[in-house]
């Protein structure tokens, strides 16, 4: 089993910044991709980036202004979201799997049904 516990998030005016952090606990060895999802009421919980021992990848309509970091050794991923806009609004959440967060052909793994394990969610807000 794996545990994440989320912190960061709240309001911000648009064209500020937050930062999210998602701590691994109680996780057994082994690589671990790590993901940022979000969801806006609504809408499909959508991917954000993923991070694994591979590198970092973005969902391309996400590229830019958020930034993913891992501290390997706090076990550690953080969400740097900068230039929030009002559409940024949503419940994110981070996810994790052990293993890559690629699949052998390639594809990244960007669908929430990819995830076993998952943080509580984060609420941000986007509002002048």
């Amino acid at each position: 089993q794996m545990q994440l516990v989320q912190s960061g998030g709240g309001s911000v005016q648009p064209g500020g910044s937050l930062r999210l952090s998602c701590a691994v606990v109680a996780y057994s060895d082994g690589s671990i991709c790590m993901g940022w999802f979000r969801q806006a009421p609504g809408k499909e919980r959508e991917a954000v980036g993923l991070s694994d021992i591979g590198g970092i990848y973005y969902i391309d309509s996400m590229k830019g202004r958020f930034i993913i970091s891992r501290d390997n050794a706090k076990n550690t991923v953080y969400l740097q979201m900068n230039s929030l806009k009002p559409e940024d609004t949503a419940m994110y959440y981070c996810a994790a799997l052990y293993g890559s967060c690629k699949l052998s052909g390639g594809s990244w793994l960007t669908h929430r049904g990819d995830f076993p394990f998952w943080g509580q969610g984060t609420q941000v807000t986007v509002s002048s």
